[in-house]
């Protein structure tokens, strides 16, 4: 397996049990336990005439520790907290950075808030 922050920017990610077109496949995701990982999503989407709607505002979220994997799944399911209370069922990762203070490693995470559904008026999960 890669770095778990080799692909995340530009990642999207799903909630499982989210209602998709048939032609949308999913796979598993490094980033979280339940949310999947969506290749591909928006173009797949707008042939099937569904909605994938782009929420204003970023969420930035920080983890730290030493190891790699474990700051990126803490970050990501902070990020992935916040997407829940706007009662989104998607969220696109947008920027990952690693840095450190005092020594001590940090991962940022930035990311916005999608929401899929089939139909033009936003009604939430």
């Amino acid at each position: 397996m890669t770095s778990p922050s080799a692909a995340m920017p530009g990642a999207i990610l799903i909630e499982d049990g989210t209602i998709l077109p048939g032609e949308v496949s999913l796979q598993q995701s490094a980033y979280s336990n339940t949310w999947k990982s969506a290749p591909g999503l928006d173009a797949r989407l707008a042939k099937s005439g569904w909605t994938f709607f782009y929420m204003a505002g970023t969420i930035q979220k920080h983890a730290f520790g030493f190891d790699e994997g474990k700051r990126v799944h803490s970050a990501v399911a902070r990020v992935i907290k916040d997407v829940q209370s706007e009662r989104c069922n998607c969220v696109e990762i947008t920027d990952l950075t690693t840095k450190s203070f005092l020594g001590i490693p940090y991962v940022s995470v930035t990311a916005h808030a999608r929401h899929v559904q089939d139909g033009s008026r936003f009604r939430g999960r």
